[in-house]
């Protein structure tokens, strides 16, 4: 097993925001999810914050044992506070934002209110106590999601290698190119790679420079055992292509806030030295 590597955003002071979304349903997104927070809590022992935006609550169900109490909807409505809905998990550096069915209802609550930043203004709140926060979010383009679009450093993207799996990643790309604002990360995966599967091999080759999740018994494990893959296997392939891939995340957010830093400061005047009389 190779030996972890150091996490590329450790001396950063805000919490890193990435979300985890796709345009269509079944690409592994919520096991993504978790494995990822898996790595960053685990091997990496950051504190991080897993926050399952999605109604169904598939986040919620396999990394919490604490009932769900109908409240999701209220922290958009500013009704409690986000850290009522935190939700420990059995692995002392990772957190969970619980989810229930009242997220149903949430599109209707930000069209009314008419705050696009309400989810960024909620995670900023969050962030002095975590090293990075992770959003399950709903599949599909809503209301939601454009508040995650406005949030995150990165949108980690998990794609299915076949037509419809790239079409909706291609879908999402045209979608943030029309709708503007502020520019987004966009960082695809290939998930669920069979290379028995002649399809699927052909699409590896189209794009060899994209992280391949494989398909895996351990992974789909993570449902069962209700645990992410760095808990139950921890010399595993997957476990080592798992962290890989949350190395290549944080170099590409360390070199985000670098270029930030840099346009932050490009253009300020110069400040003259102060000469002895």
């Amino acid at each position: 097993m190779k030996a972890a590597a150091p996490d590329a955003f450790q001396e950063m002071p805000l919490a890193k925001i990435i979300a985890v979304h796709s345009v269509k349903g079944g690409s592994g997104k919520t096991s993504l999810a978790l494995n990822l927070a898996g790595v960053a809590a685990l091997a990496r022992q950051r504190d991080t914050l897993l926050w399952d935006l999605d109604a169904q609550g598939s986040s919620t169900f396999l990394c919490s044992d604490h009932p769900v109490v109908l409240g999701a909807k209220s922290v958009f409505e500013r009704k409690i506070g986000p850290a009522s809905l935190i939700a420990k998990t059995q692995w002392a550096k990772l957190d969970v934002i619980t989810a229930d069915l009242s997220l149903r209802q949430v599109e209707h609550v930000l069209q009314d209110i008419q705050k696009p930043k309400r989810l960024k203004k909620i995670i900023k709140q969050l962030s002095p106590s975590y090293d990075v926060v992770i959003l399950d979010c709903p599949p599909g383009l809503s209301e939601v999601n454009d508040q995650v679009f406005e949030a995150a450093d990165m949108l980690l993207v998990p794609v299915t290698p076949n037509p419809l799996g790239l079409r909706a990643f291609e879908q999402i790309q045209v979608y943030l190119a029309e709708r503007g604002g502020r520019p987004l990360e966009i960082f695809p995966l290939i998930s669920m790679a069979d290379k028995r599967k002649l399809l699927h091999r052909s699409f590896l080759e189209a794009h060899q420079d994209w992280p391949v999740l494989p398909m895996s018994s351990r992974i789909e494990n993570v449902a069962v055992r209700r645990a992410p893959v760095e808990a139950f296997a921890v010399r595993s392939r997957e476990a080592e292509i798992l962290r890989d891939i949350w190395g290549d995340i944080t170099k590409r957010l360390a070199e985000i806030e670098s270029r930030r830093n840099v346009d932050q400061h490009r253009g300020r005047p110069r400040i003259p030295k102060s000469s002895a009389s």
